[in-house]
């Protein structure tokens, strides 16, 4: 069997700073044909969108997919909410874990697996203030290391 390929649409990478991403999900996601034809030009973004579950299903909200250009009277709300595609198993542990040590859901990418969209969602758990300062300070010493590193390689 080939391998799927796989084409980055959004990435969500406030949400790593935010937040302890603690596991991911892969789920599918609910959509029309116009914002499918959106999503293959790359218009879409995740930044300020979250996920909740509601009656045993899970949605994404303020998820933003540009309206198609030539999708005229197809085209449907740009921020409307849409479903996520999970089995149960799944969400019944989610909503445990949620519900249990108070975490929460948060989309980190959009992206084609072959020809189906795909969104990867994170149970999360929110940084302090603190851990946001050392998430940078280790981010700088590393960016440094790798600068100082390539400068003393002669070839």
């Amino acid at each position: 069997m080939p391998k799927e390929s796989i084409k980055l649409i959004a990435n969500n990478k406030k949400a790593r700073f935010d937040y302890f991403i603690l596991e991911t999900f892969e789920c599918g996601i609910e959509l029309f044909g116009t914002e499918v034809k959106s999503l293959r030009l790359g218009q879409c973004s995740v930044k300020e969108a979250w996920v909740e579950i509601r009656n045993g299903e899970v949605f994404i909200n303020q998820m933003h997919i540009n309206p198609y250009e030539k999708g005229n009277i197809f085209n449907k709300d740009p921020l409307r909410v849409r479903k996520l595609l999970m089995h149960k198993s799944e969400i019944r542990r989610l909503v445990g874990k949620i519900k249990e040590k108070g975490l929460t859901l948060v989309p980190l990418q959009v992206y084609f697996k072959g020809s189906l969209v795909k969104v990867e969602i994170g149970l999360a758990q929110g940084k302090k203030k603190y851990d946001k300062r050392e998430s940078i300070a280790k981010n700088d010493q590393r960016r440094d290391f790798e600068r100082n590193f390539k400068g003393a390689i002669k070839y």
